[in-house]
Formats: C-alpha cells, sequence, structure tokens
C-alpha cells in the first residue's frame, strides 16, 4: 500500500535538500523526518539520497528517478483538496474555535473573517478561556478545534498537536517611569531588585517564565500577578513596574511610544501557537475547509 506521508517527506526533503528545513516545513521532528526517507528507501529498495556537506541530493539511480512522478502525483492530490474548498455552499454547520482572548485578537480574529467571507453558511463560535480549561473543553467535545500558547504536555492518546502556528518573542517592557532600564541590558539578577508584573500562576506564560528563571538560580518574585495581557500593559504604563509579554502583544503600545523593551543578558526563550485537535473523532466538513483554509495560509 502508497503510504503518502513518505511521499510527502521525500518531496519536501528534496524540495529544501535538508532534513532540518524539511522537519521546519512539515512541523516534525528532524529524526522523524530522517525515519521517514529510510523507510521509504527500505520499501522501494533504492538510495534515495546522497547526503553530501551541502545537504541532500537526489541519488542518480533513485530519488531523480521518481522525483517528477511524485511532484505531479502530490500536485493533483493539492488540486483535489482545492476544488472541494471551493465548494463553498456545501461547507455548513458549526465550528466550536477554542483560545484565549489575547490569542483571539493578535492571531486568529483576522483569519477567521477571512473565513467567514469565504464560507458564509458556517456558523463560528468562539470559546475563549485560559490554555489548560481550553484543552479540557477539548476533550469534553466543547470545542472542535483549539488554539494553545505553548509549551504544553501533550503525551495524550486523545489530542494531536501541531506546532509553531505563530512565534512568541517574550521581552521586559517598562513605562516611561522605568524607561532608563529600556536604554541598556539588564542583567537577570537585577529583575529581583525590580517589581515585576507577570501573569496569574496557571497560564502558560507564567510557567514558563518561573521555569527560565529557574534554570539561571533565580527564584521568580513578582509584585503583581495579573489575568490578561491588556492590564499587564496598562499597569506597566502607570509606572506600576516591568512587565513580561510577548512582544507580537506589545508592538502598538511600542510603536507609541508608551512602552519600551528592555534588552536582556540572557534574552528569554521563543514560545509559541499550537493548534490541538482530537484524534479519534470525524473531522466535519465545515472543519475540515476551516484546517484546511487555516494550514493554507500558515504556509504562505
Amino acid at each position: 500500500m502508497v503510504n503518502l506521508d513518505l511521499y510527502r517527506v521525500f518531496y519536501t526533503v528534496a524540495k529544501c535538500g535538508s532534513l532540518t528545513k524539511a522537519a521546519e516545513e512539515l512541523y516534525i521532528s528532524q529524526p522523524a523526518v530522517s525515519q521517514s526517507v529510510k523507510q521509504l528507501e527500505n520499501q522501494l529498495g533504492v538510495t534515495l539520497f546522497n547526503r553530501t556537506h551541502r545537504g541532500m541530493e537526489l541519488s542518480a539511480q533513485g530519488g531523480k528517478v521518481i522525483f517528477a512522478e511524485v511532484e505531479r502525483a502530490l500536485a493533483l492530490l493539492q488540486d483535489a483538496e482545492n476544488r472541494l474548498a471551493e465548494i463553498n455552499a456545501s461547507a455548513t454547520g458549526t465550528i466550536r474555535i477554542g483560545a484565549s482572548d489575547t490569542i483571539f485578537e493578535y492571531f486568529l480574529a483576522d483569519k477567521i473573517v477571512d473565513f467567514h467571507e469565504r464560507f458564509p453558511a458556517v456558523k463560528i463560535e468562539l470559546m475563549a478561556d485560559f490554555t489548560p480549561d481550553t484543552i479540557e473543553k477539548l476533550k469534553a467535545d466543547r470545542c472542535d478545534v483549539a488554539f494553545v500558547n505553548l509549551p504544553i504536555n501533550v503525551n495524550d492518546d486523545e489530542l494531536h498537536l501541531e506546532g509553531n502556528c505563530m512565534r512568541l518573542n517574550d521581552i521586559f517592557i517598562v513605562g516611561e517611569k522605568y524607561k532608563a532600564l529600556s536604554e541598556k541590558t539588564v542583567s537577570l539578577s537585577q529583575f529581583k531588585k525590580l517589581p515585576l508584573i507577570v501573569m496569574d500562576k496557571n497560564t502558560v506564560a507564567r510557567r514558563s517564565l518561573e521555569e527560565f528563571f529557574a534554570n539561571h538560580g533565580i527564584e521568580l518574585q513578582p509584585s503583581i500577578e495579573v489575568g490578561s495581557w491588556d492590564l499587564m500593559k496598562r499597569l506597566v504604563q502607570r509606572g506600576m513596574g516591568i512587565g513580561v509579554i510577548p512582544k507580537e502583544y506589545a508592538l502598538r503600545d511600542m510603536e507609541e511610544g508608551v512602552l519600551f523593551e528592555v534588552e536582556t543578558d540572557p534574552t528569554l526563550p521563543t514560545r509559541s501557537v499550537g493548534m490541538l485537535l482530537p484524534k479519534n473523532k470525524n473531522v466535519s466538513y465545515a472543519l475540515h475547509c476551516f484546517l484546511a483554509y487555516f494550514r493554507e495560509g500558515k504556509k504562505n
């Protein structure tokens, strides 16, 4: 039986010329890409790539022989999916999307509007909550797809995770009162003496921040805990302390000159937003159209 996933991996590696780049494009690990290539090579009984210092090159007696046919086959499948997606009138029903208020505002809002314009017969329900509660709603079949802050533990037979839908670059921010901090590089140890404003303990952002400080031998001792990024920004602007927030959520305020980024040594680690789906549940045609539209936009 033909395993299309193996051929998709083969095609992506050939196109990228690199296992690492192919893994990034496919949103899977590099070992998984390497294993898929080896599995296809064993299945076909030929070597598909020559591994050189420049990367992965198609072998003359293997990869080059089948590349054109694989490319045409995958293109035909993509055309078939595109034709289905164009049948707007047949996409009906309801899609229940779970995410935090911030993910809806900064990441999903425009995508949901565009999707609704293409599929006006589909009703969309937005279910805003913190990541842990959103995951529980997905497991309880109270939403169909969830967008969550990473990292999270998804060693769960019920859920499938697609990562890196959106990058989040956490930074320290200050208002006018502490603006001098934005004019120099600040060490992490200095924050022990400064009033920190951070998210509540039940958030992924807080757990990630605590782990980062702990890895550098520092116990996080915040002055204020908040339940929303908007409240954090408001308090920082009023001079209540130094906030920690994804830069993507503060860009507008920074451009307007009411918030300022503080450079640190070391810098905070990059996080991301991921998409969660139930593993063993039939996907409605409306949800299929949304996922196809979303994944298409993610590649562009």
